[in-house]
Order: structure tokens, then C-alpha cells, then sequence
């Protein structure tokens, strides 16, 4: 009784598969992708002519051609507490458009104006000292001088008196020949000492012109470095703030932080005009060359892609960070034409064209069987495969070229790895 549920079930089955069959004979795959007939583990591809393009693939961030560093500055001959830092007052946010002369950032300066204030009135308060100090030496001098003419009159006198001995006694001779004596020392003494008072009036008047000196460069210095703390932009560009640490992240500097000497801060950059810095493996340097083009993406921004061209490659490399026996060596690749996003310190991936061959028979490198010193490939035909003996030409690490041998149209077997 049972039997004919059975038969009718069983139909139901065939007339199910049959249908299915059906269909996916007539949903076909894209032309170049074919999978009919090939074994599990396996893939199909329709052979066909195009562009074979080699590229070594390097990393590296973007940066600005044109550009100008803004740190923090170093100030000269400050001292003191808090002379160290530098607080922002002031600061260009980041992506504003600037022209030359425009303010970029200001740091709190009212230390170094109040310096400058106080070494002015030193300056000029030593200044009036060595004018009076000056008038009285003349005066001093002019003094001496009369002293010195006063002892030459008396020694004159004296030699007058001399003259009269002859007709004198004997206690008045002695008596001028004292006169003489007192009247010549008196005047060696006042040379001896005119001489000695006016290097001392040298060194007096020296001391307060050293003195008014360094009132003077502590007072410029202060006042180079008020003016060294407020930075206008040299160049027109974009402002690109720098960022630091700040609750375990990184974060652009804003107003009101404080800034060591030296800190960096900003970049003023021309976006007009952009490079990638890459590292290069020491294995790869050989192949890269001055003039290759390149193409360029952006991590960040995964649409954008950008024509490029290798412009230096350095010739001296650095010592890898994972292992002193590897060296990386430094290209820069510079990118043609400009965009909004393309900003500095971005990360950018660079493929670098090695080598290029058009109108060309290029399979996937999978789809090469190598036998010893012969190569094949298996073409699918009428549901089996055939070996097929070719000759390559330029590889990759993803393609070949195939020079003879195959014909475009014909449909190969790929190995996918499972």
C-alpha cells in the first residue's frame, strides 16, 4: 500500500533536481570567471589579452614639499622660575588658510616685557651716572692741574731764592735750599698722583659702562625674546597643529597649555605641493629607480588615488629597528595634483611600476604548473583538461605573462588554495 507514496515522492525529487540543473545552466558566470567542469579546490579563467604591470609596494606618510616648522622658542639669558615654560596665549587653529605676516601663535610674554622695562630704566639710570661721574672727573682733574702749575710756580720761587744766596747768611741759604726741596717733592708728589687719580677715574668710569653695557644686552635680549614669542607666518600655506600626549591619547596642542623650549607646534604647509617618505626593505632598493611612476592611496581615505613619480632614493641606508642586520633605505615619490584630504602625516601605501607590457596574454601565476624545466597549463575542453605546454615571459608575484603557447579565449584551470 505503501509503494505508490513512494514512486510519487521519488518523482517529486527528479522533477526538483531536474529543475535546478536547469537553472544553473542558465545563470552563466562573467565571461572571464568559468567554473564548469573544474574539480574541487579548483577555478576556471577565460584567457584574454591585456596590461601586465609588476609593482613593488612600499609604505610611508605623507609629507609637505614647501613647509615651515613653528616651535616653541628658545629665550635667551632668561632665568628664574617658570623661564623654562611657555605658555600659549594664543594659536591659529588647525586647517586655517594663512598668507605671510599673519599671526600663527602667542605666548604669554608680560616676564620677559617687565625684564625688558626694568634693564631700560637700569640703562638709563647708569647712563646718567657716567655723565655725572664724567663731570666730576673734569672737575678733579681740572684741580690737579691747578695743584700741579701752583708746585711748578714754587719750585720757580725757589729757584729765585737760590739765586740770592750769595749775598745771604748762612741760615737763610739753608732755609731755601729747604724751600727748594719741599717745593720739588711736593711737585713729583702731585705728578706721581695726577697720574694715579686718572686711572682710577679710568677704571671708576669703566666699571659703570660695563655695567650700563650689560643693562643694555639684557634689556635687547629681552626684548628679542617678547618679540621671538609672538610668530607671524613667513610663507602662505596651511596650519597643521602638532600633537602631544595629553590622558593616554594623542591631541592636537591648544591655548592656554604649556610649551617647553624647542617644542614643536605647528606646520605651516603648501598643499599645493606633497611627497610620500617610504622605507624601502634592502632587498627591494635595487629595482627602484628615479623616474618610475607610482600610484598612490590613502589609508584614511581608501577612494582617493593619486598619480606619483619615484624623485630620490637615498644611497646610504639605516639600521632596521627589529634587527641590526637589516637596513631600510629612503625614497621619496612625489604626488601629482592636490586635494582637500591630502594632508601631511597621513599614512599612504606606494605601488612603484617596475615594469609595464601592453596588449599582452596575462594569467594568474596559480594557474602555472611547473615540471621540472617545462611549464603548463590545463585548459578545459569539452569537460576535461589537457596540459598544454607554454612559454613565460615577465612575472610578478600575482601574474605572468604567457609569449607562446596560448591563445586568448581559451578557458584554464586555477589552483585555489583552499
Amino acid at each position: 500500500m505503501k509503494r505508490p507514496y513512494l514512486v510519487v515522492a521519488l518523482v517529486l525529487v527528479l522533477l526538483v533536481g531536474a529543475l535546478a540543473l536547469v537553472r544553473g545552466v542558465r545563470a552563466g558566470g562573467p565571461p572571464d570567471a568559468v567554473d564548469a567542469g573544474a574539480p574541487q579546490g579548483t577555478a576556471a579563467l577565460k584567457v584574454a589579452r591585456g596590461a601586465f604591470v609588476k609593482t613593488l609596494r612600499t609604505t610611508g606618510l605623507v609629507e609637505s614639499i614647501h613647509f615651515h616648522n613653528v616651535a616653541a622658542p628658545r629665550l635667551v639669558g632668561a632665568t628664574g622660575p617658570g623661564s623654562n615654560t611657555l605658555i600659549i596665549t594664543k594659536l591659529m587653529p588647525s586647517g586655517t588658510v594663512v598668507v605671510p605676516g599673519q599671526l600663527l601663535v602667542e605666548f604669554d610674554r608680560q616676564n620677559q616685557l617687565k625684564a625688558a622695562i626694568d634693564k631700560r630704566s637700569e640703562h638709563r639710570d647708569l647712563e646718567e651716572q657716567i655723565r655725572k661721574k664724567r663731570a666730576e672727573h673734569a672737575q678733579l682733574r681740572a684741580k690737579d692741574e691747578a695743584e700741579l702749575a701752583v708746585a711748578a710756580n714754587a719750585v720757580d720761587n725757589a729757584h729765585l731764592e737760590m739765586q740770592k744766596n750769595a749775598y745771604l747768611g748762612r741760615i737763610d741759604q739753608e732755609k731755601n735750599e729747604q724751600r727748594l726741596e719741599e717745593a720739588q717733592a711736593k711737585q713729583k708728589q702731585l705728578k706721581a698722583t695726577f697720574d694715579l687719580k686718572r686711572r682710577a677715574e679710568q677704571a671708576e668710569l669703566r666699571i659703570l659702562e660695563i655695567q650700563r653695557d650689560r643693562a643694555y644686552r639684557a634689556m635687547k635680549s629681552s626684548e628679542d625674546n617678547a618679540t621671538r614669542m609672538v610668530v607671524a607666518s613667513p610663507i602662505p600655506g596651511l596650519v597643521v597643529l602638532r600633537m602631544v600626549w595629553r590622558g593616554g591619547g594623542q591631541v592636537e596642542i591648544q591655548e592656554g597649555e604649556e610649551a617647553r623650549p624647542g617644542m614643536p607646534i605647528m606646520q605651516v604647509v603648501d598643499p599645493a605641493a606633497m611627497q610620500v617618505r617610504v622605507k624601502v626593505n634592502q632587498a627591494d632598493v635595487h629595482v627602484l629607480q628615479v623616474g618610475q611612476p607610482a600610484r598612490i592611496s590613502l589609508d584614511a581615505y581608501p577612494d582617493l588615488r593619486f598619480q606619483g613619480r619615484v624623485e630620490q632614493v637615498t644611497p646610504v641606508g639605516t639600521t632596521s629597528m627589529l634587527t641590526t642586520r637589516v637596513r631600510n633605505f629612503v625614497a621619496i615619490v612625489s604626488v601629482q595634483g592636490s586635494h582637500p584630504k591630502l594632508l601631511p602625516d597621513l599614512s599612504a601605501a606606494v605601488d612603484v611600476e617596475l615594469e609595464r607590457k601592453d596588449n599582452v596574454i596575462v594569467v594568474p601565476r596559480d594557474a602555472i604548473v611547473r615540471e621540472k624545466d617545462t611549464f603548463t597549463v590545463r585548459v578545459l575542453d569539452g569537460g576535461r583538461t589537457r596540459p598544454r605546454a607554454v612559454t613565460l615571459g615577465a612575472m610578478s608575484d600575482h601574474e605572468v605573462i604567457v609569449s607562446s603557447g596560448l591563445e586568448p579565449g581559451a578557458v584554464v584551470q586555477r589552483h585555489v588554495a583552499k
